[in-house]
């Protein structure tokens, strides 16, 4: 719906429908339904055809929002859903610390409760509009509201790095990030306190 002003939800089992809406559009995310961060290492896939991944990320999606162990902003234009932010607090997205780069940087935060925003999913028709900014904005509204604390994010450095799923340095910086650490090749570890 192109001009429809942009809007979010918070993931939870009542916009679960609309989250599927999102990752079910032919083309876009392939198998991945945002789960790869959420786990602390990648299941068995030797044999498995793309859609049998995607069947089983999707389910164990369903089972972690059912569990309240997923959170997530969705934006809307009008009633589509056309763009995705995921983020939890650390636990809930274990892959950043099984990643060397990352145990190298052993962040020390004094005992605040750390939060992690780790993907970003626009709808290709939708992209160049501010929709991942919207994203972020209810991410940290949703975060403040939960209590708080330090905000850790990944985005990338450089224009087609392979983790551009992460957002753009200078749309975190928009929303006060400062860049505390390199984080790979392409990417830097920023953070906020909210």
């Amino acid at each position: 719906m192109p001009g429809a002003p942009l809007t979010t939800k918070e993931m939870s089992k009542g916009t679960w429908e609309d989250f599927q809406r999102l990752f079910e559009k032919p083309g876009e995310w392939g198998a991945c339904w945002c789960v790869y961060y959420q786990r602390a290492s990648p299941p068995p896939s030797a044999g498995m055809s793309l859609q049998q991944r995607a069947d089983r990320n999707r389910k164990d999606k369903k089972s972690l929002v059912d569990s309240g162990d997923a959170h997530g902003i969705i934006v809307y234009a009008g009633k589509e859903p056309v763009g995705w932010c995921q983020y939890g607090v650390s636990h809930e997205i274990p892959r950043i610390d099984a990643t060397r780069r990352y145990r190298r940087l052993s962040p020390d935060y004094g005992g605040e409760r750390v939060w992690r925003i780790s993907c970003f999913c626009t709808d290709r028709k939708h992209r160049g509009k501010g929709v991942a900014g919207v994203a972020l904005e209810g991410a940290l509204r949703s975060i403040k509201k939960k209590g708080g604390g330090v905000v850790e994010a990944y985005p990338a450095t450089r224009r087609g790095a392979l983790a551009a799923w992460f957002g753009t340095v200078s749309m975190f910086e928009k929303q006060g990030f400062r860049v505390a650490a390199p984080f790979g090749r392409s990417n830097v570890l920023m953070t906020k306190t909210v």
